[in-house]
């Protein structure tokens, strides 16, 4: 394996498989946040990697993976701390993404996207907070998961905001997607054939985000299940989704500063200036000036669990449209994350499962499709997905 995609941090890290498993044979790469015994993960900083240690040993999602069968082949560059959804590294480069040279990777799991859209491995683990696996799977042209929070275990990666971190994972292959989340998420009770998904919901202000070229794509690719007898076009946010989304934004930054707070301040660590912007801004939040945050939050979780309810799937576009151009800067690229949180915060703020699908827009860039599901139905979702792809031609 040869990195030409500034996808790696340490590409010559590899950990052989426990035993043999249905991903025998198959390679991996982790995000430099998950703890492998003996090496010391950066977190995207180097600041981070030159005041840490070496793991004692390995995260709990990698043993999964290693019990499997599968080989772990590198570790993978990440934004710095995990705070941002642009795959810019402002230490470490940005990783070439294979699909849209000129345009960004999506991060904060850019790496790791990129080393498997780039065919160097063949599944990679990131982790998704909001929207760090979905965002670079999107951008990359793969399928990316975001699981129910708290199903997949999290023991052994550097948090970002608790409440909202997730171990997500990406493939080249919706069949591989499934298989990874089988050796994952372990044994479900729930079974595609015993319970389909009988609702589609198709969420308005969602579709509202997606730019014309996009809309007209996804558009066609949904019409067969807009035309089942059990779609229907829903209003997801009635505050509106950016007000969702500065929620998100809110709760995320008190739980950031929380984690991270103590280490900065006696640290003093240098940060690339986007990056550094968001630590000061988060310094000023405040758990106790933001009850109704929480209470918001809780609302909208039980109002997406009883919208979706278990046969439902809600239907959205993962992102706005295709990549960002690499290096922008200023309103345009923020008014782009803004618009990218409001579809992402959805899954994150109600902690439900969520499948990113690729596609390909007009130009031939990747654009991408999302299905959410209800808590705890990810490995009936991941079946429905292998399952139906070719049905309803979401491989376009």
């Amino acid at each position: 394996m040869k990195d030409n995609y500034n996808a790696f941090v340490d590409e010559d890290i590899i950990v052989e498989p426990l035993k043999s498993g249905d991903l025998s044979g198959l390679t991996f790469a982790v995000k430099d946040v998950f703890h492998i015994k003996g090496v010391t993960s950066s977190a995207g900083n180097p600041d981070w990697l030159r005041t840490h240690k070496p793991a004692k040993e390995n995260a709990l999602a990698i043993e999964r993976l290693l019990q499997a069968g599968a080989t772990l082949q590198g570790t993978t560059i990440t934004d710095e701390l995990m705070y941002s959804l642009n795959g810019e590294n402002f230490h470490y480069g940005t990783p070439l993404n294979p699909t849209a040279p000129a345009h960004i990777p999506g991060g904060s799991s850019s790496g790791s996207a990129v080393s498997v859209s780039a065919e160097l491995v063949d599944l990679a683990l990131g982790t998704d907070t909001g929207g760090s696996v979905r965002i670079p799977s999107a951008y990359c042209g793969l399928y990316g998961f975001r699981p129910t929070h708290g199903l997949v275990p999290i023991e052994g990666v550097i948090p970002l905001a608790e409440s909202f971190d997730t171990v997500g994972w990406m493939t080249r292959n919706a069949k591989l997607l499934l298989e990874a989340g089988n050796a994952l998420i372990g044994e479900t009770s729930l079974s595609l054939e015993e319970k389909p998904f009988t609702n589609f919901l198709f969420g308005k202000e969602g579709w509202e985000l997606a730019d014309e070229e996009s809309k007209e794509v996804l558009s066609l690719v949904v019409k067969p299940l807009e035309q089942s007898s059990k779609s229907k076009w829903v209003t997801i946010a009635q505050e509106g989704l950016q007000r969702w989304a500065n929620c998100f934004r809110t709760l995320q930054g008190i739980e950031i500063w929380k984690t991270h707070g103590d280490w900065i301040s006696k640290v003093n660590p240098s940060f690339g200036p986007e990056i550094a912007a968001r630590f000061e801004w988060a310094s000023t939040l405040k758990a106790e000036e933001s009850p109704s945050e929480q209470i918001l939050r809780k609302d909208i979780r039980t109002r997406m669990i009883e919208m979706i309810g278990e046969g439902g799937l809600l239907i959205i576009p993962t992102t706005p449209g295709k990549a960002p151009l690499r290096n922008l800067s200023g309103e345009e690229i923020e008014k782009r994350r803004s618009q990218t949180m409001q579809l992402s915060c959805i899954a994150g703020l109600a902690g439900l499962p969520q499948v990113t699908v690729p596609l390909t827009g007009q130009d031939g860039l990747p654009i991408a499709l999302s299905f959410i599901a209800g808590p705890n139905q990810d490995v009936r979702l991941l079946q429905w997905i292998n399952e139906n792809i070719e049905q309803f031609q979401l491989n376009n």
